[in-house]
């Protein structure tokens, strides 16, 4: 069982040193399940993109603003469902987050509600 903190920290230091101030590690990879740990530096920002079809964003250190769905403020410690709109994730400060997507449909999902 990992240390998302500890790992976090981790990935922080990577993200610091890297050439585009991020790091991320898929740590689930379940069927449709996936969450990822991800480091982003103060400033820096996942450009606009789809949501998939269900996911939420968990600060594990820092501070991060999610656009586009109306903008959320996200604090450390903090949990928030994303909508199924564009939206973009800037850092308001060196930060780390846990995210949590469905991707899809498992072949034999489909067809059951």
């Amino acid at each position: 069982m990992p240390d998302l903190v500890a790992m976090g920290r981790q990935h922080l230091d990577l993200a610091r040193a890297g050439e585009h101030g991020r790091s991320a590690e898929m740590l689930v990879h379940d069927g449709v399940l996936r969450q990822t740990v991800i480091a982003i530096v103060g400033g820096g920002e996942l450009g606009e993109h789809n949501s998939p079809h269900a996911a939420s964003i968990q600060v594990l250190l820092g501070r991060v603003e999610v656009t586009g769905q109306p903008s959320t403020v996200v604090e450390e410690g903090h949990l928030v469902e994303l909508t199924h709109q564009r939206h973009a994730v800037t850092a308001l400060e060196d930060s780390v987050f846990l995210l949590t997507t469905v991707t899809g449909l498992e072949a034999d999902q489909i067809g059951r509600a």
